[in-house]
């Protein structure tokens, strides 16, 4: 019997894949968003651009609800922080989102793609 509905497995990477170890800008094959990041060495995230694909939250603020280097809004909770330069992220850690582009200051990371 064929398996017609891929949303969990689109949701987690099996769309593809990517690697960044440069200060290089990774966007995404089209219509692809990044959906994880797995830190091969500590990382810092110079642009990690949120996807705005329409989200409205149940107190109906709208904006991204994914951690970014771009401004928080009401969706992303009380004091959610915009991701700075400074920021590290150890090596080991995966981070799940939607992204529509990934800079790098410094590390190596793979990206996952989905729908």
């Amino acid at each position: 019997m064929a398996y017609k509905h891929n949303t969990v497995e689109y949701g987690f990477g099996q769309m593809g894949s990517g690697f960044l170890d440069d200060t290089g800008v990774l966007d995404p094959p089209v219509g692809k968003a990044i959906v994880a990041i797995t830190v091969l060495a500590d990382a810092k995230f110079t642009t990690l651009t949120a996807d705005t694909i329409g989200y409205t939250a149940t107190d109906g603020s709208t904006g991204t609800a994914y951690i970014g280097t771009g401004g928080q809004v009401a969706s992303n909770g009380a004091n959610s922080e915009a991701i700075v330069a400074s920021d590290l992220f150890p090596r080991g850690i995966t981070i799940y989102g939607r992204w529509t582009r990934c800079t790098l200051a410094s590390g190596r990371v793979i990206v996952y793609y989905g729908e």
